[in-house]
């Protein structure tokens, strides 16, 4: 085992410990395995045993079956104790009432790992539910890892070992880690259709119910593995997402870019919260943030995965987004500038010395100027090589795509393909081939056809989209590298807090506003000076001393939005107004809500001067907590237009945040106002987020936050604890 870091959620505190990363050598790479429930005659262990033994494993391998003396060639054993050796993975396809005792006796033994092939457990019904409860029991005190249960299978093509039926060929071995929440899509979509255009895997996981092992390990593990370049993940769901969020982080960190397709795009239907923040946050908005954080590339569909995965699997990413493309056709050549426009990717121009040299190369037939995209005509394939090497030569540029709007299955399809596999071996940084010309040949042959054999050695695309996504995919996995390793890892902003400085809090409660600022002073956040006042004289008084005009609202843990029913009023100029707007509040408090405690009134600082933000914190079921930013007062409603981000966050987060909103144009100033303290937003949002990810918040809603020239002001708060 390695030692990395990472946190346990326990009972709404954040302690730390050590995140392991598990050694799953024994699943992917087991010297033994031994199959509990083989039999020649049951369906789904047949034709799992039957690829184990045809695919490639060199390793021992034990049928165990109770009914059967013999299958394979091999003597049967009737239980694992039997065994001659303990094996290094336990495969389990049996009824399911079974099964939670023969993995008890395989982790006695001191079998490392368990693939649960065997469904019906919480997936299915209570009695599932009760077995898959006591299967992870198991798992923790037999010290066992479980991949499963309700699981496809695995497969490792580097060590050989196939351990589905439902993987139809050997594995190729390849460097891209598939990790799958879905298991038919595993094997039947992710490897078919990827094996279909020559994409190859070095690993592939379906990861059942998790009763043990989660995505998050799976992407740790193939994350140190020499062999994985990239690693694929489809998500459904996650139960510790920062367990996730951190492997992925650490993944991608280290050089091995994650890209996921995420099921479940669709926003959260409008809950009866208490604040602002709820109605600005959607589901999709939060995977989206997490994804950005731990640094990985989400992808639409599986095409685009696999597309995306060969590139990575292929190329390091290139240094910057500056890329040369060269078209066979000039719409093609078009279409494509529009798609790299579209993607971020820089066209530089060819610089003038290879403009020349390539309008000196005869077969392109070329007169006047060529630009990129370059024109480089149907003429130009039979030159490639030279127009590639001169193209190389400029040093302008760190990828390139050669475009082929020709057939793909000709006798120049033939050169064509020869040339460009020579062109990738002499690529001095990544290239990417589209070739949009016609497959079917006109004959039928055996033989591989012009377009196939280049597949077989690079990626190829066929769709111009698709093309220029996997170039920019390329390009944003470096600048992702870069842009995290400049900050600090989700460990590390899991180190710096301390809930023990958090004040006892009442739960299920809207808090007063002495319990807000407490909170909020407890991390280092002050409030515009408040006083509370319990009768009207007291509230001229209090109202005197702070210094007109001031603002006077009521404090109660039963009135959330204060000016929905009149109980708030600003511009308080005099003492007899305060007087009168004490006895005013009060009346429209106990007329809205008769039963309302009332703790009293507050008189506050009125400022009316910085530019108004709102910073909140919303509750998620998969992420706990959500922080927000946006525009604050009345600019919530009008412009609907916040960021979000999961806590603990870094300062880069936040400045992104901002920037991903009107917030940031505000900030500098308009139309005459003088810029703001944005630093100061800045470290009050890092410090919101820091509570978020201790304090036991449903919801928290600053608005406004008004930031000044030269400090920032919490003017409101709305609390409310959890259970």
């Amino acid at each position: 085992f390695a030692a990395a870091g990472t946190f346990i959620n326990a009972g709404g505190d954040w302690h730390h410990a050590l995140m392991i990363i598990p050694d799953l050598n024994p699943l992917f790479d087991p010297d033994s395995v031994a199959v509990v429930g083989a039999s020649p005659d049951a369906t789904y262990a047949s034709r799992l045993v039957d690829n184990l033994l045809q695919y490639g494993y060199e390793g021992d391998f034990y049928p165990v079956n109770p009914n059967r003396t013999e299958a394979w060639g091999r003597h049967c054993y009737d239980d694992i104790e039997e065994l001659p050796t303990v094996p290094d993975l336990v495969v389990v396809s049996i009824p399911r009432e079974y099964v939670v005792d023969v993995v008890d006796k395989a982790g006695e033994l001191g079998v490392p790992a368990a693939l649960v092939i065997s469904a019906g457990f919480g997936e299915a019904d209570e009695t599932g539910i009760e077995l898959e409860t006591e299967l992870g029991t198991v798992a923790a005190e037999r010290e066992i890892r479980i991949c499963g249960p309700n699981c496809i299978g695995v497969a490792d093509a580097q060590a050989g070992t196939v351990l589905t039926s439902t993987c139809t060929r050997r594995p190729e071995p390849g460097g891209i880690g598939l990790v799958s929440q879905s298991g038919a899509l595993a094997f039947t979509t992710f490897y078919e259709r990827g094996t279909d255009e020559s994409t190859r895997f070095a690993a592939i996981a379906s990861t059942g119910n998790e009763v043990d092992l989660s995505l998050a390990d799976y992407v740790d593990y193939m994350a140190d593995r020499s062999d994985v370049e990239v690693i694929c993940a489809y998500v459904e769901g996650l139960d510790d997402p920062d367990r996730f969020m951190a492997a992925a982080e650490r993944a991608t960190r280290n050089g091995t870019p994650v890209l996921a397709v995420k099921v479940g795009r669709s926003d959260i239907a409008e809950a009866a919260t208490l604040s602002h923040t709820g109605s600005l946050t959607g589901s999709d908005d939060a995977w989206a943030a997490a994804f950005d954080q731990s640094g990985v590339e989400r992808v639409p569909d599986i095409p685009d995965l696999l597309g995306r995965a060969s590139a990575h699997a292929a190329f390091d990413p290139p240094e910057s987004g500056r890329v040369c493309i060269a078209s066979t056709s000039g719409g093609l050549a078009s279409l494509l500038a529009d798609l790299a426009n579209e993607r971020g990717l820089d066209l530089p121009p060819l610089p003038a010395d290879t403009e020349a040299e390539l309008l000196n190369i005869e077969e392109l037939l070329t007169f006047g100027e060529l630009h990129n995209p370059a024109d480089i005509r149907g003429y130009g394939a039979e030159a490639l090589p030279e127009i590639a090497e001169a193209l190389f030569a400029a040093d302008t540029y760190d990828a390139y795509v050669f475009a082929i709007g020709l057939s793909a299955v000709d006798e120049r399809a033939a050169r064509v393909a020869e040339d460009l596999m020579a062109i990738a071996d002499a690529a001095p940084t990544p290239v990417a081939f589209l070739w949009t010309g016609r497959k079917e040949p006109t004959e039928d042959s055996s033989d591989p056809l012009p377009y196939e054999r280049l597949q077989s050695k690079w990626p190829l695309f066929y769709d111009p989209a698709r093309c220029l996504d996997a170039v920019a995919s390329l390009v944003d996995a470096g600048e992702t590298r870069r842009r995290l390793s400049l900050g600090p890892t989700r460990t590390e902003l899991r180190d710096r807090l301390d809930a023990s400085k958090l004040p006892d809090l009442p739960r299920e409660q809207v808090l007063t506003w002495g319990e807000a600022t407490d909170l909020l002073s407890s991390v280092g956040i002050n409030t515009v000076e408040t006083r509370l006042v319990t009768d009207a004289e007291t509230a001229a008084a209090a109202a005197d001393a702070v210094g007109f005009p001031v603002a006077m609202k009521i404090d109660s843990r039963d009135v959330a939005h204060r000016s929905d029913i009149g109980a708030v009023r600003a511009k308080v100029r005099d003492q007899d107004e305060a007087r009168r707007t004490y006895e005013e509040i009060v009346k429209n408090t106990r007329d809205a809500h008769p039963g309302a405690a009332i703790k009293g009134v507050l008189v506050q600082q009125h400022i009316d001067d910085g530019v108004e933000a709102l910073v909140g914190v919303s509750s998620d079921d998969v992420f706990d907590s959500l922080v927000t930013v946006a525009p604050g007062g009345t600019l919530v409603e009008t412009l609907d237009d916040g960021a979000v981000r999961v806590p603990p966050l870094s300062e880069a987060n936040v400045e992104v945040m901002i920037d991903e909103t009107a917030l940031a144009g505000l900030l500098e100033g308009t139309r005459g106002t003088s810029a703001v303290d944005r630093a100061a937003l800045v470290d009050l949002v890092q410090r919101i987020g820091d509570l978020a990810a201790e304090a036991p918040l449903a919801e928290l809603d600053l608005n406004p936050v008004l930031v000044r020239e030269n400090d920032v002001v919490v003017v409101d708060a709305l609390v409310r604890t959890t259970e």
